[in-house]
């Protein structure tokens, strides 16, 4: 990701002299020096000086050994850290355990497709089965770059007579596709591959091509990244070159497209319409419709359909009627139907109306629309007959949520069955096929059962803490039954809080790794995620984001006072949009944290919108252009909270060379100011990962990571397995 570059520069410029780092391990140990070269911006008015925007120009060498060298520095004393390797181990150990790893699954033509992870691979392989008891097939390895780097399947997608798939690969976390088209039946693959794409959406309903999404660069550094992407439709047999183009802001400027939109195409689910959608990280959809015969005429005739401000987030077809997920005057959402040939929101009809649980998702098999709903914490599911309008409830066979709160997913059109997917903190995913006709649940034969030491000690407790403002914020706790609950104990807590998505319980190998060291694992549902409904959503939102770390923050205080932690003993940790959460958190209280893990974070909220990344991101954070909302980027920018002279817990940054959401330099210029700020003598470090973007699929590289940010977190809170000897 390319960033712009500082314009003002001050002709002195000051050296990092930050005090001893380590409070543990190598005495009077400073970080690598850091220039200080201040930049001042005016925001409407409100002056803010930037000490570190000559990090942003990622392709200056200055700079690629800036990174080098605080990369060696954390290494040296990550390696030291005597558990770290001993994580790394408990988590492959784990992982074995698991015969099979069976995700993706799709059904074309009765034939299914799926990837496959070996506890002994480092990447999933794709495979397919005619019929789901059928012989297994290997039909794609991703291999390996000449480099050794292992190349990873993004995404695929089917024909719908089974003999095609379109595969986007990437590698090093990047995301950024080479897509090739497979035959099934000869496995060989189409030599002209298309880059640079992103995902594919799918094919047409006469198999002869597929949509895909076209970036403008390749390069994860430029701002050019994910600016003016195409939608585009490839006819299998036919050079790149030739590829139509289906949707987007060159083609068709008066729909009022704008170089962030990311253009999605999609058919309905019998392939009688085709729809449109400028997508950003809003959840609210812009949508146009056409006939899908328009496909390949030079021209399509889009039309309008819906507008961000009527508050749709999904649609689903049944011919001409059109079910939409709404939160309109529902913030717990509600689903309405129209029909495409007399289309009013107006005068929709409530097929299912707004409940006390937060419907999550919908989507149409044959007869009947499925539907997902959760309260948070379990999610339940239900089937709405298209025909009579009769509703019913779908009996899970196991209490937890599906991943992102779907639970049932139907296969297709075609049929009435699909598959439930369940798990919750101590449960791992657990597959079940099921029927809409006689409502009836089987285990699935691309279930894995895998029975891990320690699930039958882990002790959930689920609570609500009273926030800053006298709101209840919901509050995971997972540990080990025998552990004691004195306040000696090691805790991580864990907070996100963005974009409307609810942490809903997951089982995950590296949570069972920490919880059976004796580590509880806190998981805050702050203000700003999908918890509960819309309303909770836009109270961390913009000008209301200050409660997400304030949320964050009073789960800390409940934790302490509750004795299931102490300050001493308490590490806090943000992912990405969480960077803003941890570190406005620590830059509030940092007495409350001992050390804290700022994972691909946003940590420079003001210029965000300066990262490859960051226009899309604008619906969700606001932008500079916007006199309040630029206000509202300064109070989330941790950077720009950081003070000299304050005692800051430990901190360890986490970027990832390849990251296209989250661009290096965020989490970068957040560890520079707390390196030359901080007073505590504790470390300030960051890991900088070169195999890795904002994630990977990579287990060997994935593994790795968690334990040196784990590991981190034990060694500052004192546990000791994790002590470095002097």
């Amino acid at each position: 990701m390319k960033a712009i570059l500082f314009l003002l520069i001050c002709p002195v410029f000051y050296i990092s002299c930050t005090n001893s780092m380590a409070n543990q391990g190598d005495k009077g140990a400073t970080p690598p020096p850091t220039q200080r070269i201040p930049v001042t911006d005016d925001y409407f008015g409100m002056k803010v000086t930037d000490n570190y925007r000559w990090l942003e120009n990622m392709k200056d060498s200055t700079v690629v050994n800036w990174f080098k060298a605080q990369a060696d520095y954390t290494n040296s004393y990550l390696d030291k850290i005597p558990g770290r390797d001993s994580l790394v181990e408990a988590f492959k150990k784990l992982d074995a355990l698991s015969p099979v790893r069976i995700t993706d699954i799709i059904r074309k033509n009765n034939r299914y497709f799926y990837k496959k992870l070996l506890p002994d691979e480092k990447v999933g392989k794709l495979y397919y089965r005619d019929g789901e008891n059928g012989p297994e097939t290997l039909l794609y390895d991703p291999g390996v770059d000449k480099d050794g780097t292992p190349f990873s399947l993004n995404s695929f997608s089917a024909s719908e007579d089974g003999k095609y798939v379109a595969l986007a690969v990437t590698k090093g976390g990047a995301e950024i596709c080479r897509t090739y088209t497979i035959n099934v039946d000869s496995k060989k693959i189409d030599p002209q591959s298309i880059y640079p794409t992103y995902v594919v959406f799918g094919w047409t309903a006469d198999n002869k091509g597929f949509l895909y999404l076209m970036l403008k660069s390749g390069d994860n550094k430029s701002m050019d990244l994910e600016s003016d992407s195409r939608a585009m439709y490839h006819a299998i047999g036919t050079a790149p070159s030739e590829d139509k183009e289906i949707f987007s802001k060159r083609k068709y400027p008066n729909l009022g497209l704008t170089s962030a939109d990311f253009c999605v195409v999609s058919f309905s689910e019998d392939f009688k319409y085709l729809f449109a959608a400028p997508s950003t990280v809003s959840n609210d959809i812009t949508c146009y419709y056409a006939p899908a015969s328009d496909l390949l005429n030079p021209v399509i005739n889009w039309k309008p359909l819906l507008q961000k401000k009527d508050h749709v987030t999904a649609l689903s077809m049944d011919g001409d009627d059109i079910f939409m997920l709404t939160y309109e005057k529902a913030p717990q959402y509600k689903i309405i139907k129209s029909s495409l040939k007399n289309f009013s929101l107006s005068n929709a009809k409530v097929v299912m109306p707004e409940g006390k649980d937060k419907i999550t998702a919908m989507a149409r098999s044959k007869d009947y629309l499925f539907i997902s709903y959760s309260d948070g914490i379990n999610g339940g599911a239900k089937q709405y007959n298209l025909h009579n309008g009769d509703m019913a409830s779908v009996k899970l066979p196991l209490e937890g949520c599906g991943p992102n709160g779907k639970v049932l997913t139907p296969y297709g059109i075609k049929s009435n069955d699909g598959y439930l997917e369940i798990t919750s903190w101590k449960q791992p995913l657990t597959l079940y096929d099921y029927s809409a006709d006689n409502q009836q649940t089987l285990l699935s034969a691309f279930n894995v059962k895998a029975n891990y030491p320690g699930m039958d000690d882990i002790v959930v407790v689920e609570t609500e803490v009273q926030g800053h403002d006298g709101v209840m914020i919901p509050l995971s706790i997972v540990y080990n039954k025998k552990i004691k609950l004195d306040g000696s104990a090691n805790c991580l807590l864990r907070g996100y809080g963005a974009y409307g998505i609810s942490l809903t319980p997951s089982f995950s190998i590296l949570t069972l790794g920490l919880v059976n060291k004796g580590v509880i694992y806190a998981v805050a549902h702050p203000r700003g995620g999908g918890e509960k409904g819309e309303a909770w959503y836009k109270a961390g939102y913009k000008t209301t984001k200050p409660n997400t770390w304030k949320d964050l923050i009073s789960c800390a205080e409940y934790l302490i006072k509750n004795k299931y932690t102490s300050a001493g003993k308490l590490t806090g940790m943000g992912t990405s949009a969480g960077g803003i959460t941890i570190g406005r958190a620590i830059t509030t209280r940092p007495d409350l944290f001992a050390a804290a893990i700022d994972n691909v974070g946003c940590s420079n909220a003001l210029r965000l919108e300066n990262g490859p990344n960051g226009p899309i991101n604008i619906p969700e954070f606001g932008t500079v252009k916007d006199s309040v909302e630029s206000r509202a980027l300064y109070e989330m920018d941790a950077l720009q909270h950081v003070k000299e002279g304050v005692k800051y817990p430990a901190v360890m940054c986490v970027c990832g060379w390849n990251d296209p959401r989250v661009i290096a330099w965020q989490p970068a210029k957040f560890a520079a100011a707390l390196q030359y700020a901080t007073t505590s003598g504790r470390p300030v470090l960051l890991d900088v990962n070169y195999d890795d973007g904002h994630f990977t699929e990579d287990k060997s590289v994935t593994f790795k990571n968690f334990a040196n940010m784990f590991a981190f977190g034990l060694w500052q809170t004192g546990n000791p397995d994790f002590q470095i000897k002097n």
